[in-house]
């Protein structure tokens, strides 16, 4: 089977997959750590970006009473219960206008998202493993696409070969049983084309990862956004940097008890088909084709950026660390910020681009430094 094929059993497989299995993949007792872990701090500011969305809509359509929002991947639903609790205290009549849709493909985090919400389930209004078929308002998505399965192909002298994965060994008892990596013609002519799109030369022995699910993926959340936004925030490059001599060995990688291991593509059994079911496994996402799919769909790119920016933007000059009745809530509100923006960590790492569909060209918060990216 294809590296992709396998990554979608490992990850997703209804009983066996990683994501399946469990609620709650992230945080200290979990294998990786993201922005939402960090603590409320997270959805408060992203709460900031959507009340004004709901403003852009509200000032062309003034009778707008209901506001879309759809979290994908929404694991047990802990981003989207923080950016509701903060719309409460914040901005009651954007939180009395949310239509809450949680889309999450594990049944165990699903049936956990009820009591996560607590009293602010009384604004979901779905919770399943598919998008809604239309929805006017916010879809965000908090690192889905580097989760997506991938292919992995590698170049040789005589062209493109693609990585698959196979058994191997004496079948007569699975503890006998085992799982490699080997070379074969593409599975399909599209990861050519992918790469011949992008104007993409790779050298002979560089190794790298097309995520043709992402393309579709936004692709089809295009088509079912009526009129709003679309709000990804992932780990990735432009595809200059993504498929260049500095990222040759690949991108797909294991996150395990909050340990890391690359590519290793000298390895017939590499990190990534180790103990399948039992670590997440990630490639680097695309932003190029990810945006270029986007705009075909009719999508207008209102932003770009290190999540660094995004959140300063949203900060503002007017943000407090705290009421000032706690230091220690202050100092812990820092804190949060601090890890959330530091370059060379979450800031850094993760990239933030914003779509709009039917809404023009709004001078978003979020977007005050424009296109920066590092």
């Amino acid at each position: 089977m294809t590296v992709a094929a396998f990554m979608d059993l490992a990850l997703y497989h209804p009983e066996l997959g990683y994501y399946a299995r469990a609620a709650q993949r992230s945080g200290r007792a979990g294998d990786f750590f993201t922005s939402v872990d960090v603590g409320p701090l997270f959805g408060e500011l992203l709460e900031i970006q959507l009340a004004e969305m709901f403003r852009v809509l509200q000032a062309s359509d003034s009778r707008l009473q209901v506001f879309d929002l759809v979290e994908a991947g929404a694991g047990n639903g802990r981003l989207s219960a923080d950016i509701l609790r903060a719309a409460r205290a914040n901005d009651r009549a954007f939180y009395d206008s949310i239509r809450l849709h949680l889309v999450e493909a594990s049944p165990d985090a699903r049936a956990a998202q009820t009591p996560t919400l607590g009293d602010a389930g009384e604004r979901l209004a779905s919770s399943g493993p598919g998008l809604p078929s239309s929805f006017d308002g916010v879809l965000i998505a908090n690192e889905l696409l580097d989760a997506l399965p991938a292919h992995q192909v590698v170049m040789r002298e005589d062209g493109l070969r693609e990585v698959y994965v196979e058994a191997a060994g004496d079948r007569g008892g699975p503890e006998r049983f085992a799982l490699r990596a080997i070379e074969d013609a593409p599975s399909t002519p599209a990861l050519g084309e992918y790469l011949a799109r992008l104007g993409v030369e790779l050298q002979p022995g560089w190794r790298v990862e097309i995520n043709l699910r992402a393309v579709e993926w936004i692709r089809d959340a295009a088509r079912r956004l009526r009129r709003g936004f679309i709000i990804l925030i992932d780990y990735g490059h432009d595809a200059r940097e993504l498929y260049s001599a500095s990222h040759s060995a690949g991108t797909l990688t294991t996150y395990s008890s909050h340990r890391s291991v690359g590519s290793e593509s000298s390895a017939s059994t590499p990190a990534w088909l180790r103990s399948p079911g039992e670590q997440d496994i990630t490639a680097h996402v695309d932003f190029t084709s990810v945006r270029a799919a986007a705009e075909e769909e009719g999508l207008q790119t209102l932003g770009f950026l290190d999540q660094t920016y995004f959140l300063i933007g949203l900060v503002g000059d007017d943000w407090s660390a705290g009421d000032g009745s706690s230091a220690k809530a202050v100092a812990e509100r820092s804190r949060a910020l601090k890890t959330l923006v530091m370059p060379g960590g979450l800031g850094s790492t993760h990239k933030v681009m914003i779509f709009g569909k039917g809404v023009g060209a709004p001078a978003l918060r979020g977007c005050s430094y424009r296109m920066r990216v590092t």
